[in-house]
C-alpha cells in the first residue's frame, strides 16, 4: 500500500508572547487565550496557573513550592497528499518539558495533552450535522472517524513522529455533561481516585478508533475526574513528573473553559454527574466566549470539508478502504 502521505512538524513556544499561526484553530484552548485586548495577560496568568498546579502536585523536595517551570510548545502538524505540493493543517497538540531549578537541568514532559484536528471538526460540526438533520432520533454515519483515526495513527507510526518524540502521546480532555461517573477502589498516588462511566461516549468510541484507550482518574485536590487516552499502560509507561505536566497544564485549561466542572466549590463525589449549568463555581480572571468556540467549530470544519476532504475525496477513501492500521 502507497502511503500517499507525508507528515511535517513546526514547533512554536507557548508563552505569554505567543500569536497562532494563520492556519491555527482559533477554537484551540491555547489559540483562544491569545486573542482580543488582555492575551498577554491571559498567557500569563495561564501559565501562572499551570506552574502553581504543577508545584503543588509535586510537593516533595519542594519546600517552597518553586522548584518547578513547565515549558509548554505547541506541536502543529501539516499532512500533504503525495503530489498535491498543498499541506494542510491536520492536527496541533502539545509537549510539555519540566525545567528543575534545583538540578539547573530540563526534564521530559508529555506530548499530546491537549489535542485539536480540522477533520474531526468536518467529522463533528458537519458530517454528523448533516446526517442527523430532518431526523426524528439521533445516528452516528456509517465508518464516521474511520478516516481520522487510520490518520491519526498513520502519524503515530510515522518515522516523522519517531524522530521527534520517545513515546506515545497522551490526551487529556474534559469529563462528558451526559453521563454519570462513579469511583472505583484504584487510586494512583499522582493521577489519584480511578472512576468509571455509566456507559460508553461518542467521543470515546471515536477516540477509540484513533488507537487510544481511555480511563478516567480524579488527582488530588481537583474538583472533577479528568479523561485520560493514551496508548500502551498510562500508569505504568509514565514517570509522575510527566504525569503531573499533563495534569497542571490540561486542569488549568478546563478550569478556564469549563468551570462549572473543574473550578467548582465543591469536589467530585463517589457518584458524580458532571454538569455546565453547576451555578456553585468560581471564575477565572480568564475571559473566553463559549459560543463562539462553538460557532468556529462549524467554519472550520467546513474549512476542512473544502480544502482536504472534497478535494481529495477519492485517494482518502481508496487509502483508508486499503489501509491496515
Amino acid at each position: 500500500m502507497s502511503t500517499n502521505f507525508t507528515f511535517d512538524i513546526k514547533r512554536i513556544d507557548f508563552d505569554e508572547n505567543y500569536r497562532p499561526a494563520d492556519n491555527t484553530r482559533i477554537t484551540t484552548n491555547f489559540a483562544n487565550l491569545a486573542r482580543g485586548e488582555r492575551r498577554e495577560e491571559n498567557l500569563r496568568d495561564t501559565l501562572e496557573m499551570i506552574n502553581s498546579r504543577f508545584n503543588g502536585l509535586a510537593h516533595w523536595d519542594n519546600p517552597n513550592a518553586d522548584r518547578y517551570t513547565l515549558k509548554l510548545e505547541i506541536i502543529s502538524v501539516d499532512i500533504e497528499v503525495q503530489g498535491s505540493n498543498e499541506p494542510f493543517p491536520s492536527i496541533e497538540i502539545l509537549e510539555t518539558s519540566i525545567f528543575d531549578r534545583q538540578t539547573n537541568r530540563y526534564l521530559s514532559g508529555i506530548v499530546g495533552n491537549n489535542f485539536s484536528s480540522y477533520v474531526r471538526d468536518y467529522d463533528f460540526s458537519v458530517l454528523l450535522l448533516n446526517h442527523n438533520k430532518d431526523r426524528q432520533g439521533f445516528s452516528v454515519p456509517e465508518n464516521f472517524g474511520d478516516l481520522h483515526g487510520k490518520l491519526f495513527k498513520h502519524f503515530v507510526a510515522s518515522d516523522v513522529y519517531q524522530r521527534n518524540f520517545s513515546k506515545p502521546p497522551v490526551i487529556c480532555l474534559s469529563v462528558s455533561d451526559n453521563k454519570i461517573y462513579t469511583r472505583t477502589g484504584n487510586e494512583h498516588p499522582v493521577l489519584g481516585f480511578e472512576y468509571t462511566p455509566n456507559e460508553s461516549s461518542l467521543t470515546e468510541q471515536y477516540f477509540k478508533q484513533m488507537g487510544l484507550n481511555v480511563r478516567y482518574f480524579l488527582p488530588p485536590n481537583s474538583a472533577a475526574p479528568l479523561a485520560f487516552y493514551f496508548f500502551g499502560d498510562l500508569l505504568n509507561e509514565y514517570p509522575r513528573l510527566e504525569l503531573i505536566s499533563t495534569i497542571s497544564t490540561m486542569e488549568t485549561f478546563q478550569k478556564i473553559y469549563r468551570p462549572e466542572i473543574y473550578n467548582a466549590n465543591s469536589v467530585a463525589g463517589k457518584r458524580f454527574q458532571p454538569s455546565l449549568r453547576h451555578a456553585n463555581h468560581s471564575l477565572t480572571r480568564i475571559r473566553y466566549d463559549r459560543e463562539e468556540r462553538s460557532q468556529l467549530a462549524v467554519k472550520q470544519g467546513k474549512f476542512a470539508e473544502e480544502n482536504f476532504i472534497q478535494p481529495y475525496q477519492a485517494i482518502l477513501d481508496q487509502w483508508s478502504a486499503s489501509c491496515a492500521l
